[in-house]
Formats: C-alpha cells, sequence, structure tokens
C-alpha cells in the first residue's frame, strides 16, 4: 500500500489500459467522520486529506499515463461530502481528458449514499475490478445502476 494523503493508502496495479487502484482508509475515522460533530480544524482537516486523495490519485493517473480508473472502494467507510466532492472532482477532470471512471466495491450504505445524492447516473458502480473492467455485470447478476 501507497501513503497517498493523510490518512489514506492506496494498492495500485496497471491492467489492460485501465489503472486500478484500490483505495483504504488508513485509520477507522478517515472518510467517514461526521462533520456536523467536528469543530472548525477537525472539519478542515477532513476536507484538506480528500482533497488531497483526489489530487493523488489524479497525479497518480498522470504518472501511469492512464485515462481509464476503477477505483475499488471496499475498504472505504461510509462516504462524507468531502470525499464525494473530490469524486466529482475526480471524475470531471478525467472525463476532460476523455477518460473513464469507474467504482466498484461500494457497500450498500454508500451506494445508497450515491443514489440520495443523485450520483448514481454520473458514477458506474460495479461489484467488483473484473465488472467494472468489463463495463458490464457477469453471470447476470444484477447490476446497480445502469452504465451510461
Amino acid at each position: 500500500m501507497l501513503a497517498i494523503a493523510p490518512g489514506w493508502e492506496v494498492d495500485v496495479q496497471r491492467g489492460p489500459d485501465w489503472l486500478l487502484v484500490k483505495v483504504r482508509a488508513d485509520s477507522q475515522d478517515t472518510g467517514s467522520q461526521d462533520t456536523d460533530s467536528q469543530d472548525t480544524d477537525s472539519q478542515d482537516t477532513v476536507e484538506s486529506d480528500a482533497e488531497q486523495l483526489g489530487s493523488g490519485i489524479w497525479d497518480l493517473m498522470r504518472r501511469h499515463f492512464a485515462h481509464r480508473l476503477v477505483l475499488e472502494m471496499d475498504q472505504v467507510g461510509p462516504l462524507n461530502s468531502h470525499l464525494i466532492g473530490q469524486l466529482i472532482h475526480l471524475y470531471k477532470r478525467i472525463r476532460e481528458h476523455d477518460g473513464v471512471m469507474r467504482i466498484c466495491g461500494l457497500s450498500p450504505h454508500n451506494l445508497g449514499v450515491l443514489r440520495t445524492c443523485h450520483l448514481d447516473d454520473r458514477f458506474q458502480p460495479y461489484h467488483d475490478r473484473k465488472e467494472a473492467v468489463l463495463g458490464q455485470a457477469v453471470s447476470g447478476r444484477s447490476h446497480a445502476i445502469c452504465p451510461r
């Protein structure tokens, strides 16, 4: 695992035409803090850490000359607004460079968060890495959403 931002680690692998990034919070509360109950300094830290995560992943993509990204999110706690904001920002940067971003391994709770935020049509969540790379559900398993 590579420490990419405070509180965040990633495991990076290259696949044919894809950069596969497994994201992991290296502490129990990173990425899942309830910012409503924090003081201003803690909120700034959470926001900064999420911003650094998005920027760090973008830098990895540039270093690997990759325009297609699969984010494996099975080791990420509940999504907070700062992390969602960074996912949106990363998605937009990738799309501006004619790239593709897919997400896999979301917990049922995090998939529900994306649906509540009406982002389930923007992000393409898949069950696992294989489905994400192929762009379709395998073995007839129900897909969380229809890819764009």
